[in-house]
Parts: structure tokens; sequence; C-alpha cells
């Protein structure tokens, strides 16, 4: 599989343990889930369990197996508490 870019947003805690809200990213991952890990290796101090997240693949909800393709745009979010 060919490398391509992507749009990645980090909301909340994710976007505090990477450093940065967003970034762009040329990857081989298949997935949102192989996507998180690689960016775990690229920013060690993203440490938030993947099974925890939601992941969105251009403004929908989606499940972290989901394909993804070239431009598309990625946020994973972080269970939010409101009160």
């Amino acid at each position: 599989m060919s490398s391509r870019p992507l749009h990645v947003r980090f909301f909340a805690i994710l976007r505090e343990q990477a450093g940065c809200p967003t970034v762009e990213v040329n990857t081989t991952a298949a997935n949102a889930a192989a996507l998180y890990a690689e960016l775990q290796q690229r920013f060690p101090a993203l440490v938030f369990p993947e099974h925890l997240l939601r992941v969105s693949v251009n403004e929908r909800y989606a499940a972290m197996d989901t394909a993804l393709n070239a431009g598309d745009r990625i946020v994973f979010i972080p269970p939010v508490a409101g009160g």
C-alpha cells in the first residue's frame, strides 16, 4: 500500500498528549486504529488507550477499522464528561 496524506486533529487530552491540535501525516495505515498506533510512535506521550476513543472520518463517526483514503480528515475524540 502506498503512502497517502491525511489531516489529523486531536481533541481534549489527546491534544495535550500530542502537543499539537492538528498534524498532517503521510501514512500507509490501513485504518484509524493502525493510524492511531502510528501516531503513538510519533508522539510518545500519546498514551490514551485506543479502545476508549471515538473516531470521526470526514466529519462522520466511524469504527476504528474504517479504511482510510488520501485526503481524509481524521479526528480522534476521547470520552467527554459534561456537567
